[in-house]
């Protein structure tokens, strides 16, 4: 079992040392716009800072319209395709569009039928995991966190690669789709370990299926029936496909830029950008969108009446519910203002499937508090480019339908997103040279050296 690290560990030396980490590691704000510092890679407006180009993916929020800068209507291009245009394809010919999805995100260019079933067929055939490999290292060391246990099976897998330090194409294409294929076995089997040795639940390893598409083989591995619906399935693969990639600046996969310009291994920088995503500030919002669900419900009685749900959203924004955060978690983005297109595919489907459940009434809350909420925020926060509703105001509500456990919610996005890393981190070994190393200024006085005798 593992060793569980208690709060006895601080002790009052600790407690004195960090007030000393504390005191002396403030840096005055003003130096930051004294000295024209881009905090967070961002302008004063709220702009990233340009530190790249790609050729993978592309998000429009705005446009130039007689030489300003106008907000629009988001839009989302995976290697030049609209994404509404991806997801309407394989919608119409009722099929499943992840494998595709990852197909235009590696090489730049859609599938015909051969190559679609080749390549769906190379990622079956690479969902294996070693021989003992559940046994010995997923089951012998459950984490109650499964990015964590997910980030381990990616580094210890750099033990089972015959070539693991190999940079070449050919060979770091080869580890991106093992993983690509693996990832869900490494979150699924993770969670299965943590059920079992932490929660004392019931155990069920299923074996994937090859004839199955990466989100059936998710909902097959997870329920100990492995029963779904085609429209649990269909709705789980629009999600992965929604999630695989969103332009180079995001957290994590500008992550895995900046450490694969290192020259390091796969996975590295894979483990690395999943250390990213953990964050709750960037893979961990959808979490918080469904609790604060569950904080509107047990303190909304009316979910028809606006009124009361306007009162409860102003209490959120004024730091007097839910977490006193003072955010209406899933609303606004770091790009996007007006519409968020991921969220506009999403919601279209999240309809049925709140029918097929039964939630039409919590489908009708979401929808009434993104609708409030826009006008509340607007109000409150003078946000007057527009704020919309992002993918994570709906992805939860989703996974919360689907019966998904809460644990899987984040690396339910690093299942899709290693597709985009993947992609982000083969361009970088094409086109790199340098390393990424961005400027950092020093702005501690100067002090004299005092003998350890006189201090």
């Amino acid at each position: 079992m593992p060793f569980n690290y208690s709060f006895s560990h601080i002790t009052p030396l600790v407690e004195e040392l960090a007030s000393l980490c504390v005191e002396n590691n403030n840096i005055d704000t003003e130096l930051y716009s004294k000295y024209d510092v881009k905090r967070g890679l961002r302008d004063v407006n709220g702009k990233g800072v340009l530190t790249g180009l790609t050729e993978i993916s592309e998000i429009i929020s705005s446009k130039n319209i007689d030489g300003k800068s106008i907000p629009c209507e988001g839009e989302l291009y995976y290697r030049g395709v609209n994404i509404n245009d991806l997801v309407g394809g394989f919608v119409k010919d009722k099929r499943f569009g992840f494998e595709e999805a990852t197909y235009l995100l590696l090489f730049g260019k859609l599938p015909d039928k051969k190559q679609l079933t080749d390549f769906s067929g190379l990622i079956s055939d690479f969902r294996k995991l070693p021989t003992t490999f559940v046994r010995d290292i997923m089951m012998k060391s459950p984490s109650n966190d499964i990015m964590n246990s997910l980030a381990r099976g990616v580094l210890t897998l750099y033990a089972y690669d015959d070539a693991p330090n190999d940079i070449s194409i050919p060979n770091v294409l080869r580890q991106c789709i093992e993983l690509i294929a693996l990832f869900p076995l490494l979150a699924v089997y993770g969670y299965q370990a943590k059920s079992y040795y932490l929660d004392k639940e019931s155990l069920f390893i299923h074996q994937p299926k090859p004839e199955l598409s990466t989100a059936e083989n998710i909902l097959h591995l997870l329920r100990p029936d492995s029963e779904y619906t085609e429209l649990e399935a269909k709705i789980l693969d629009l999600a992965l496909v929604l999630h695989a990639e969103h332009g180079g600046g995001n957290n994590s996969t500008f992550t895995t830029h900046v450490v694969t310009s290192s020259g390091t291994d796969t996975y590295s920088a894979i483990a690395a950008a999943l250390g990213s995503l953990k964050g709750p500030k960037h893979g961990g919002a959808n979490i918080k969108v469904v609790q604060m669900f569950d904080d509107i419900k047990a303190n909304v009685s009316d979910w028809n009446d606006d009124d009361m749900i306007k009162d409860y959203l102003l209490k959120l924004l004024h730091k007097e519910a839910f977490d006193k955060a003072g955010l209406i978690y899933g609303m606004g983005h770091a790009v996007y203002s007006i519409s968020d297109p991921r969220a506009n595919l999403f919601k279209q489907f999240v309809e049925k499937l709140s029918v097929e459940k039964h939630k039409e009434k919590e489908y009708g809350l979401y929808s009434s508090v993104e609708r409030i909420a826009k006008e509340v925020i607007a109000q409150e926060r003078r946000i007057y480019k527009g704020v919309s509703a992002n993918i994570d105001f709906y992805s939860g509500f989703v996974y919360n339908m689907l019966n998904l456990p809460l644990e899987l919610y984040t690396p339910l996005f690093a299942i899709a997103r290693i597709s985009g890393w993947s992609a982000h981190r083969i361009e970088e070994l094409i086109n790199c040279g340098k390393i990424i190393r961005p400027a950092y200024m020093g702005v501690q006085a100067h002090v004299d050296y005092v003998p350890l005798s006189e201090r």
